[in-house]
């Protein structure tokens, strides 16, 4: 046991320290993601493939051990990237999963007596299990050649975040705190605290854990002019800006966007993400605002 009077270890000094911290430590997943593993494994005579891919697919931290597992696993014997978990767990075969993956470290236990972060973490990890719901929606409905990557790397794309509020929870509230009660951008924040952005530390994790690059692609903006780019991104920023509720400024902007890469219109959207009907009205009453207002531009 922890003595809970030992002195705190100061945080990495750089992404390198961050790398190497994350690299050495035992990824936590969710209580429910082990429970719903001890649950297959008692019936693993039943349990397919798509049974296990299902479970990882709920959470981000368990489909990042899988997939940077893999990479090292395959890295001598495959000819191309492994970029889904249905193909992972196919190579490596359902008692061999288990067998890699049982008695994991929770999320609520390395959290134990902090209830403010884990109930932080748990707000991410919602948030981009939502996100990978609206990718997957959208990529099929754009007919995308592999719908689950898209979905992963939404899963996937705040991974930095979930790992900083499980390796650094106090950080993580000092920056949460600055955000909900300044005006800065997060990307300025976590600058302020970290000394980098998040999303520098998402890419280096990218390249340090050796994920396709595909998957890396789908998740930097620099590649934002990518339809399936676009679709992560959009999935991401919608379920940023509603995982409060439907009043965020940002929605109508993100509904446009999402309507021109799907080609449909607001209703055929709204229909899609199954909103409380008493919802409707006003959010497509704020396309016809939008447009009322473009059109009395000069």
């Amino acid at each position: 046991m922890v003595d809970s009077q030992a002195p705190r270890k100061p945080p990495p000094a750089d992404i390198e320290a961050w790398l190497s911290l994350f690299s050495g430590s035992e990824m936590p997943i969710l209580r429910q993601t082990a429970r719903r593993l001890d649950d297959a494994r008692q019936h693993i005579d039943r349990v397919t493939g798509r049974d296990i891919t299902d479970i990882v697919l709920q959470d981000p931290l368990l489909a990042i051990r899988v997939l940077a597992y893999i990479q090292a696993f395959g890295s001598k014997r495959l000819h191309s990237d492994i970029t889904n978990i249905a193909s992972a767990v196919m190579m490596l075969g359902v008692e061999p999963f288990f067998r890699k993956f049982e008695n994991p470290q929770t999320i609520e236990t390395m959290l134990a007596g902090k209830p403010q972060a884990l109930l932080g973490v748990l707000q991410v990890i919602l948030r981009t299990q939502r996100a990978s719901r609206y990718a997957h929606d959208w990529a099929f409905a754009r007919h995308d050649m592999n719908v689950e990557e898209v979905a992963l790397a939404a899963l996937l794309n705040d991974l930095a975040e979930v790992l900083l509020w499980c390796f650094a929870p106090e950080m993580a509230i000092d920056i949460r705190r600055r955000h909900q009660s300044g005006t800065l951008r997060s990307g300025s924040i976590q600058q302020e605290v970290l000394g980098f952005p998040l999303a520098d530390l998402q890419l280096a994790l990218c390249r340090s854990w050796h994920l396709p690059d595909l998957l890396t692609a789908l998740m930097d903006s620099s590649s934002a002019h990518l339809p399936r780019v676009q679709n992560v991104r959009l999935a991401v920023n919608l379920a940023r800006h509603s995982i409060d509720g439907w009043t965020d400024a940002a929605i109508p902007d993100d509904f446009a966007a999402i309507q021109s890469l799907l080609n449909i219109s607001r209703e055929t959207l709204l229909a899609r993400l199954q909103l409380p009907a008493e919802l409707v009205p006003r959010l497509v009453g704020q396309e016809s605002e939008a447009d009322e207002g473009r059109s009395r531009r000069p």
